[in-house]
């Protein structure tokens, strides 16, 4: 049976939702040590390809943090249209926003766009991973004391399916990678206040409109302390971020191309008979 295209396909963002807890976190902090990681890494990046970028683009919810981070960078909101013109620029950086987009593979294809021939795009958003911890033990506490579930935490994609993103968008070169960053925080309601202070508060379409019960919170802290302290310190707890980059470059001439199948000049078995081997 073929599907019902008539059907709208329910929103995963509440966008206004979204734009206000990002707005509230400017008056919070803002606590942005996680894109301060992210630049740390992109710059380490950058050095490594040892060129000079001199036309950059970077697409962000938090605009204050990367203008200081990317002097001179045109600075783009992660609106599902982008403000990017087609061809403009030699590096495009889409920094830790993409985990909101309804359209993952819509984002990084204008970003693609965007990019002249053998340009860059690096994109860096939260994976699979990150804050493992607290949806378990919201999951955990809330089928406890009130037996339902309600969407608290953002799914976010695994370095995987993230990666193949970006030959389906017109990429060579495609590179996935990842790092983890665990954080130490004194209870489950610290982290809370941290991630709203970094714009990272609930803002699913699908949450509920109504403040969570207090004993389902205090359950969850429980059940937080208990299963996941910080190794370090058992009176405090651990939280798990793990960053996904992603890094390809806009088709060109000059490009290393891989070898057609079949085109070894030796077989594989002739060529590891001829590797020596430590003695």
């Amino acid at each position: 049976m073929m599907p019902d295209r008539s059907t709208p396909v329910p929103s995963l963002t509440d966008r206004g939702a979204l734009e206000r807890n990002r707005r509230r976190a400017l008056h919070l902090g803002p606590v942005d040590f996680l894109h301060r990681i992210v630049a740390d890494e992109i710059e380490d990046r950058l050095a490594e390809v040892n060129r000079r970028f001199s036309a950059i683009a970077v697409v962000t919810g938090l605009p204050e943090f990367w203008q200081k981070a990317m002097p001179g960078a045109k600075i783009v909101a992660d609106a599902p249209r982008l403000d990017l013109q087609p061809g403009a620029h030699d590096l495009v950086i889409h920094a830790m926003a993409l985990h909101w987009a309804e359209d993952p593979v819509g984002q990084l294809a204008q970003a693609a766009r965007a990019l002249r021939p053998d340009g860059l795009l690096i994109a860096a958003c939260p994976g699979g991973r990150s804050l493992s911890e607290l949806r378990e033990v919201l999951t955990r506490a809330e089928a406890e004391v009130s037996g339902g579930l309600s969407p608290r935490v953002l799914p976010m994609g695994e370095i995987r399916d993230l990666g193949g993103l970006l030959p389906r968008v017109g990429l060579a070169l495609p590179v996935a990678d990842q790092i983890t960053q665990v954080a130490s925080y004194r209870s489950l309601f610290h982290l809370a206040r941290d991630l709203r202070a970094m714009g990272e508060g609930n803002a699913l379409a699908g949450r509920l409109r109504h403040p969570t019960r207090r004993d389902v919170l205090m359950r969850a802290a429980a059940l937080y302390a208990g299963d996941h302290p910080d190794p370090q310190d058992g009176m405090r707890i651990r939280a798990t971020f793990e960053l996904v980059f992603l890094t390809g470059w806009a088709p060109d001439a000059s490009q290393q191309k891989p070898l057609r199948p079949g085109s070894a000049r030796m077989p594989l078995a002739e060529a590891l008979s001829r590797t020596r081997k430590p003695e």
